[in-house]
């Protein structure tokens, strides 16, 4: 097991000075007195709780590397020289109809009131960060125009500069998230949706009441936890007023801005920025019922839940209590997980790992419909950037997992795109992007489709970073055609978990998908005795 060093990292812009390392404590193995630096101790000297987090804050996501046991590369896709599922009714499988082309890659989930995408993607909740509030406009134009939904994530009500209270401090005006709503609806081709996350700062804010009744947003989901972290959302503010601003309104923020000493280092420059922290989620099955019950009286279509790389204990409890309070979807977030703000260390060493935690939640749900009981239709996030891990995620998730949740993926693109326009105003395109043209029409393959769907006037109020989103998500679905082609599945619902074998015993263990060496054995066994 090759496992990262843990005192220096690009994420937390750390490195070791000798190539030979402790690979327990990341130590240089000869630690020199004098030496100038810059290991993760080294740094950690000046700048203290800086080095908790990857930085800077609001210019990068961080992505976990530890490398673990048994990853979803451990598993392989089969494919068949015959046969075909999942065509149209009445059309029959050969050579002329079942072609890549034609595979159906949408999917849809929800309890009664169904949500269909165009692709089984959608985006992980782009909160409160500083990446996510800058870039919002090319993520949600882009998931719009690719049909599928995008997650409006935690705190983005509670940390708006503009937000207005009214007098039981509840929201009364939000004009960011009326910004997110309206930059997602304008260009909604009814595939998708947006839904808003809410946590237990939102829900002391009120802010379930203020999307539904100024938007009528249709879906709600309630947050448990992540795969990145296993304590609330934070952000990184550079304002000794603002900082004393979140915390009137409740959050909790460190170091704390009352305090005249802390106050005293950031005027002398010393401490340059606060951390605002959410409170912990207490969970207790009654008090959700209670919760589901009133968002329901509220008029929400759809709740769904949100829950992190937790132990079998939160998610036998996250599937039990969501198939008793009919909740439409359950997003399963496995570790390292990727974000814009969370405990470096926190990333690397926390939590079960995507695999493990999936492969319980298949096992689990399986339980439970064999008792008797509906399954909530499932989405597994944690790790995911490519249509071989979207292939997965509906096999070894079957007949469950209905999407994928991808979180920096998704993210890319948009901030792609929106450098690329960037760059072209300023003449300076990287060789990487001017190699294929200088106009956007030259640049981005898939500008003439989003054109064609937003008409010639409105493509020039399209934001670039939403092609670049488009054109990502249309490599997927493509990508995604052709594995499901060579499995023989012609539509999301026909993948099987048949349609997988595993690398290793060590995987077949954990994931119960057989062993290459013994998946089809018997059918192999068979064709050679007849």
């Amino acid at each position: 097991m090759n496992l990262q060093q843990p005192n220096a990292n690009d994420a937390t812009q750390t490195f070791n000075r000798s190539k030979s390392v402790s690979p327990m404590s990341g130590i240089c193995t000869r630690c020199m007195d004098g030496c100038r630096g810059n290991c993760e101790i080294f740094k950690a000297t000046f700048r203290g709780r800086e080095l908790i987090y990857p930085g800077p804050f609001g210019e990068v996501t961080a992505g976990g590397d530890k490398n673990y046991p048994v990853d979803y590369s451990h598993l392989n896709i089969h494919g068949y020289a015959l046969g075909a599922k999942g065509l149209p009714k009445g059309v029959k499988g050969d050579p002329d109809t079942a072609r890549f082309p034609s595979v159906n890659t949408e999917t849809e989930y929800g309890w009664t009131k169904k949500v269909k995408m165009s692709l089984p993607v959608f985006t992980g909740a782009l909160g409160s960060t500083e990446i996510a509030r800058k870039n919002w406009e090319h993520f949600a134009v882009g998931a719009a125009l690719s049909g599928v939904t995008i997650v409006c994530g935690e705190n983005v009500c509670g940390i708006d500069p503009k937000l207005i209270l009214d007098s039981k401090n509840k929201v009364k005006e939000a004009p960011d998230m009326d910004r997110r709503i309206e930059n997602y609806r304008r260009y909604h081709r009814g595939m998708g949706e947006i839904l808003i996350q809410m946590n237990v700062e939102d829900t002391r804010l009120g802010v379930a009441e203020y999307i539904i009744n100024k938007h009528g947003i249709e879906t709600i989901e309630l947050k448990w936890g992540q795969g990145a972290k296993c304590i609330g959302g934070e952000i990184k503010v550079n304002s000794l007023e603002r900082a004393l601003e979140l915390q009137k309104r409740g959050y909790i923020v460190t170091p704390d801005p009352s305090d005249p000493v802390n106050q005293a280092a950031f005027k002398q420059g010393a401490l340059k920025e606060f951390e605002r922290h959410s409170r912990l989620g207490f969970i207790e099955e009654k008090e959700f019922y209670k919760e589901v019950t009133r968002l329901r009286k509220l008029g929400f279509k759809r709740i769904t839940l949100k829950t992190g790389a937790y132990g079998l204990r939160e998610l036998a409890m996250a599937i039990k209590w969501s198939s008793k309070a009919k909740i439409d979807l359950i997003t399963i977030d496995g570790a390292p997980g990727g974000t814009g703000m969370s405990p470096w260390r926190m990333m690397e060493e926390w939590g079960m790992p995507s695999i493990y935690l999936h492969s319980a939640a298949h096992e689990f749900a399986k339980h439970i419909e064999k008792k008797g009981d509906r399954v909530p239709d499932l989405a597994f996030a944690g790790g995911f950037s490519s249509e071989d891990g979207i292939f997965k995620v509906l096999a070894m998730g079957a007949p469950y997992a209905k999407a994928v949740c991808m979180g920096r993926a998704l993210m890319i693109p948009g901030m792609v795109g929106k450098n690329i326009e960037k760059w072209m105003k300023e003449d300076n395109l990287p060789k990487t992007v001017s190699e294929y043209g200088k106009t956007k029409e030259e640049i981005f393959v898939c500008y003439e489709q989003v054109k064609d769907l937003v008409g010639s006037k409105e493509i020039e109020k399209i934001p670039l970073g939403a092609i670049g989103i488009y054109s990502y998500s249309d490599k997927l679905k493509v990508g995604l055609q052709q594995l499901m082609a060579g499995a023989r599945c012609f539509n999301t619902s026909s993948v099987s978990r048949t349609d997988l074998m595993s690398l290793t015993e060590e995987c077949a263990k954990v994931t119960g998908i057989p062993y290459l060496m013994e998946s089809y054995r018997k059918e192999a066994m068979k064709v050679l005795n007849s």
